[in-house]
């Protein structure tokens, strides 16, 4: 695999892997808040489009922002369950469908399912559990600056993309920009699948300012009645 070459790779250079996971924790975590922001700058084309007032289009936004907070207790249960890579390739995947869909639309409802529910929920399984989960898992030491790492990329992702997408609205169309936005996550999918490892003992490291490798505890068997 990619991650194994690279790891060993790494380790030559005595450069941790973990770092290589955090990359592509951050370039995840930049996509999708970018994602997150972009409906915003299709409020006034969808006015135009389909007549919809902006109170009717914004609760399709605060439907996604309602989903994106309550969803972090059960994206960490979900990483607990399924491994990071899994989760990360889910909710890459349900923003992609949801930009997809609403390609198609044409009634209110279907802006408050692909807007609100899908992308709520796919933007919501990497919200900043994410970042925690990947520091616990792969750091003892730096874990500050790694959560201040990718704590930023919140405000990088839309400070990059939004002014592309808004460019892109207005030369183009929103349908282009959505595409575009598409474009760039399944780029993002093909980073995770490459590079995301759920844990140091997968390519038998250590923990970042560890000497030996922690395997993790395995799910006990049920006693029969």
């Amino acid at each position: 695999m990619i991650s194994t070459a690279l790891a060993s790779a790494m380790s030559r250079r005595n450069v941790h892997y973990g770092w290589a996971v955090v990359a592509a924790t951050f370039i995840t975590m930049l996509v999708t808040a970018a994602a997150m922001g972009a409906p915003g700058v299709l409020i006034v084309p969808l006015e135009k489009e389909f007549g919809w007032t902006t109170s009717e289009i914004s609760a399709a936004l605060a439907l996604r922002l309602v989903l994106f907070g309550l969803l972090g207790p059960f994206a960490a249960a979900f990483m607990n369950r399924f491994g990071i890579r899994r989760v990360v390739i889910v909710a890459l995947a349900l923003v992609c469908v949801g930009f997809l869909g609403s390609l198609g639309m044409t009634q209110l409802w279907q802006l408050l399912l692909c807007w609100g529910l899908i992308i709520g929920v796919g933007t919501g399984l990497t919200a900043m559990v994410l970042a925690a989960t990947v520091a616990t898992r792969w750091f003892t030491h730096r874990r500050g600056l790694v959560l201040g790492l990718l704590a930023a990329s919140s405000a990088t992702g839309q400070l990059l993309f939004l002014p592309l997408f808004a460019e892109l609205t207005t030369r183009f169309g929103w349908r282009v920009a959505l595409l575009f936005i598409c474009g760039v996550l399944v780029l993002t999918a093909l980073v995770v699948l490459a590079f995301m490892r759920d844990r140091p003992a997968d390519l038998n490291l250590p923990l970042y300012g560890e000497t030996k490798v922690t395997h993790p505890p395995r799910a006990r068997a049920s006693r029969p009645c």
